[in-house]
């Protein structure tokens, strides 16, 4: 789903993170090792398609490759007034370079995607010793142009860079397959190993750029991302911890609003409470599981009523916004499900009308096999259910709710999300922490405690929701709640948690 927020406006800092709540998926085929990359037809996983270039940004009339911490912050304000408010002064000079890298698509095949490396330098300790590598996963855009090495567009890209990089992270934060020029023609969205084996085929190519761009590693390996992007990262942890050698070891992970628990959240969609951006949502899932041969319709009509079945296949992302997509008809403003589709929660008839998208018939399905196959009965065991319907088996072969993460993982985001629901977090840190996983669970909102470890976050966040309520009222509040409230304040904890594991 795409979500459109900016921060407390009288905080002055707009921030409008394209992001999503989904969950990951496998591929139907067997997928490429991550440890030890198959040789794809001429291609290696993780190889240099093209070398790292910087990427020039114009400043004061002028074109510079390095942004001093004063002309950052400058550049920052610029673009968005109250940013170093937020993320904090920069403490060290920023370089921006753009990496093309070779990786695979949702069937194991061979593609290229590219990757944004945000340098740090500078005299301060901080800066100019060796420094941690943060990988970061963003979230989803509607758009295939989305670039993060694009910090004078994209202000997700932005936000990574004050927050992260301005205050010595070394950033490596891919485009995933599918965006920023990739040829891949479709994005294998949510798919976990798919999406976990892009992630970790950017940092290879990133780690092979250091050397020629003066990078000194620290080797200590950090990795995050916020909703997609926070779903993207768990998968990209365990498919280093899965891969069982030494090429990866992670010090940290912060998963932020992210979709870890997809079964549930897809049964209580079709259930009858739907989230904003439903109908973005559902098909991106549907079409990357249907490019990795998880056979979930013989034909798009089987699953969308005639309107739009047959141009949804691969529409998003694209080239086109949710207004224009509305406007031409390609896709319902709300309507998920039927007016008279059953059942309905209370608060959800927003997503049930006329121009509905799913199919009732197909709807009835899938909730007859929740009927017979229920999850999430068990808070150990959340996946022990076995459907038979395509897409229920879909999500539950690619809940996170099946590992456990071996490094220090902090989970973040906030109870009254409307987007990616909090039970998300919720459930997943009861799951790993059921089996013995060091698992820190922050609700962004709430009330902090004088000794809270992440006092200045959780009042960062209470001050902004405050402020954004008394100036345009609640309805504001719920449509900025997701991606401009959580958002930076749950990336400012997630370097907080950071730097205090680096600490130890």
């Amino acid at each position: 789903m795409r979500l459109f927020s900016t921060l407390g406006r009288s905080l002055g800092l707009g921030i409008l993170l394209a992001a999503c709540g989904g969950g990951g998926t496998t591929t139907g085929g067997t997928p490429q090792g991550v440890g030890n990359p198959t040789p794809l037809p001429g291609t290696v996983r993780g190889s240099i398609v093209a070398q790292a270039s910087p990427v020039a940004l114009g400043v004061a009339g002028s074109s510079v490759t390095t942004l001093s911490p004063s002309v950052l912050a400058g550049f920052l304000e610029s673009a968005q007034k109250g940013t170093t408010v937020v993320a904090g002064e920069p403490q060290c000079a920023v370089s921006v370079y753009r990496v093309r890298y070779n990786t695979v698509g949702g069937a194991g095949e061979s593609t290229e995607a590219s990757a944004a490396i945000f340098v740090p330098s500078g005299s301060g300790a901080s800066c100019g010793n060796s420094r941690p590598v943060l990988l970061y996963a963003h979230g989803t855009s509607l758009q295939k142009s989305y670039d993060m090495a694009d910090i004078a567009g994209n202000t997700e890209a932005r936000l990574a860079a004050a927050v992260f990089a301005a205050q010595g992270f070394i950033v490596v934060a891919p485009n995933y397959a599918g965006y920023a020029g990739s040829s891949l023609g479709y994005h294998a969205y949510l798919d976990r190993v798919q999406q976990g084996a892009d992630m970790v085929d950017a940092l290879r190519a990133a780690r092979a750029s250091f050397t020629a761009l003066g990078v000194r590693d620290s080797g200590k390996l950090l990795v995050s991302g916020y909703s997609q992007g926070g779903y993207v990262a768990l998968a990209a942890q365990r498919a280093m911890q899965e891969a069982g050698n030494a090429e990866f070891t992670v010090t940290a992970a912060a998963g932020l609003s992210g979709p870890y628990a997809l079964a549930r959240f897809g049964d209580e969609l079709f259930g009858g409470a739907p989230r904003n951006g439903a109908t973005v949502i559902v098909p991106m899932i549907v079409n990357a599981g249907q490019h990795a041969s998880a056979a979930l319709y013989a034909n798009p009509a089987e699953i969308y009523e005639a309107r739009y079945a047959a141009t949804i296949a691969d529409l998003v992302p694209g080239t086109l916004g949710t207004g224009a997509l509305v406007d031409q008809g390609k896709l319902p403003p709300s309507a998920l499900f039927a007016a008279d589709s059953m059942p309905q929660t209370a608060g959800y008839t927003q997503y049930f009308g006329a121009g509905n998208l799913i199919r009732s018939d197909y709807r009835a399905a899938y909730l007859a096999d929740l009927a017979a196959h229920p999850c999430d009965t068990s808070a150990t065991a959340p996946l022990s259910c076995a459907p038979a319907q395509a897409l229920r088996k879909w999500l539950v072969r690619n809940d996170l709710r099946s590992y456990q993460p071996a490094a220090p993982t902090l989970l973040c985001a906030g109870h009254d999300d409307p987007i990616v629901p909090y039970f998300n977090t919720s459930t997943a840190a009861v799951y790993f922490r059921g089996r013995g996983a060091n698992v820190t669970e922050l609700d962004i909102d709430d009330t902090p405690t004088l000794n809270d470890p992440y006092r200045t976050a959780k009042a960062g966040f209470v001050a902004a929701r405050s402020l954004l309520k008394a100036a345009e009222g609640d309805a504001a509040v719920q449509t900025n709640y997701h991606a401009g409230l959580v958002a930076p304040f749950c990336m400012i904890a997630a370097r907080d948690y950071f730097q205090k594991t680096l600490a130890f």
